[in-house]
């Protein structure tokens, strides 16, 4: 399984940007797909999770601000990000996990600064 992250860049506080993910290769109908970010000297941390039985869950840190979706046929996952602040400055990853196991993508940064 591969998936391809796009949408990072530099944003102003107080901006808006939109992550987008595509999963391809064996993709199980049946998984959780979500973002994470990691911050430098930090381990990775969950951002918001989409499962496909289920509906979405958000880190405290950004509930109210972040809004996940998915898009189960094209196996795509988007995070839009609203009201960023320069705490959100990462690098992003999106993930999913299925019965096969879980895989990641290449991280794009996520930069908030004036």
């Amino acid at each position: 399984v591969q998936l391809q992250a796009s949408g990072g860049g530099l944003v102003q506080p107080g901006g808006s940007l939109r992550l987008s993910c595509v999963a391809s290769g064996n993709v199980v109908s049946m998984n959780v797909m979500g973002w994470y970010r990691q911050f430098p000297g930090e381990q990775r941390k969950v951002v918001a999770i989409f499962s496909s039985r289920g509906g979405p869950d958000y880190a405290d840190s950004v509930k109210g601000r972040f809004t996940i979706s998915r898009d189960s046929a094209k196996n795509m996952v988007f995070l839009q990000m609203e009201s960023l602040k320069p705490e959100d400055t990462a690098i992003y990853y999106c993930n999913i996990w299925q019965s096969t196991g879980s895989y990641w993508g290449q991280g794009t940064q996520v930069t908030v600064s004036s």
